[in-house]
This record gives C-alpha cells, sequence and structure tokens, in this order.
C-alpha cells in the first residue's frame, strides 16, 4: 500500500511559478508517477508523468511550462510549474502506477487527496 501527499500548492498571479511536491510513504522507486488536474466542472486531466527510469511525457498544454521530476531515496516527486496561466487552476493529484508508462488514469493505482493551484490574471 502507498501513501501520497501532495503539497506546495497555493494562488499565484499569472506568469508566476510554483513547486508541487508528492511525499509516498513507500518506495515508489518501481512506480511511474504521475501528476493529474481537475478543475470545476472539469473532468480530470493528465499533466505530467514520469517512468521509473526517468522517461517523461507532458500534456499538450504544460509542455515547456511544467517540468516533472522524481527523487527515488526520498520517495518524492516534483512538479515545478512556471509561467502559470488563469487556467492552469485547478486541484493537482499525485499518482503512483505500478503498471505501464501511461497517460490513462485508469492505470494508476493510488492516489493522493490533492492540493489546490489557484492563479488569478
Amino acid at each position: 500500500q502507498v501513501q501520497l501527499v501532495e503539497s506546495g500548492g497555493g494562488l499565484v498571479q499569472a506568469g508566476g511559478s510554483l513547486r508541487l511536491s508528492c511525499a509516498a510513504s513507500g518506495r515508489v522507486s518501481r512506480y511511474t508517477m504521475a501528476w493529474f488536474r481537475q478543475a470545476p466542472g472539469k473532468e480530470r486531466e493528465f499533466v505530467a508523468a514520469i517512468s521509473n527510469f526517468g522517461g517523461t511525457d507532458y500534456a499538450d498544454s504544460v509542455k515547456g511550462r511544467f517540468t516533472i521530476s522524481r527523487d527515488n531515496a526520498e520517495n518524492t516527486v516534483n512538479l515545478r510549474m512556471s509561467n502559470l496561466k488563469p487556467e492552469d487552476t485547478a486541484v493537482y493529484h499525485c499518482a503512483a502506477s505500478l503498471g505501464v508508462f501511461t497517460a490513462q488514469s485508469r492505470a494508476y493505482d493510488y492516489w493522493g487527496q490533492g492540493t489546490q493551484v489557484t492563479v488569478s490574471s
């Protein structure tokens, strides 16, 4: 069983930056780790993923602005977000998958409660 706890969300002006962190209760070095987000009234959407070997994938909407990274020794995954836009406003969730490296949320076995990111215009 893996428990995930996100932190680092907050209120930021458009163009600003935030760094989200996800701390795992157990070893997640073999897991694909990802960030998803859900805005009010919208479906959950993929943001970024990082494989156990360090390969990365990003949603088109965040490419060039967001960077996902992991520290297997510390069992953490981070999401560095820059040049934030109002449309990035959402609850951001960390997720872990022991399966394939994918953007499909149904493949992820463990989820955190989320951290709110609000970007003002």
